[in-house]
């Protein structure tokens, strides 16, 4: 099987491990009268940032869990 090659590929390759954890915080909610301060308890979340920064950040959250793509 062919493989890519270039140098300096184990620090591409190994990047997510250096990038740190990071702890998402609640900043606000929306629901249908808008944008507020309060904690609605949706499970949805709209993630501003890097997006390894991001997907570090839920990993506690899912990891282990089974993913339904329906």
């Amino acid at each position: 099987m062919p493989t890519l090659e270039w140098i300096d590929k184990n620090k591409v390759v190994n990047h997510h491990q250096e990038v740190p954890f990071r702890v998402l915080e609640r900043q606000y909610s929306f629901d249908e009268h808008g944008q507020h301060t309060e904690n609605n308890d949706s499970e949805n979340m709209v993630i501003h940032g890097d997006n390894l920064e991001a997907l570090k950040a839920l990993l506690p959250q899912y990891e282990g869990k089974a993913i339904s793509l329906s």
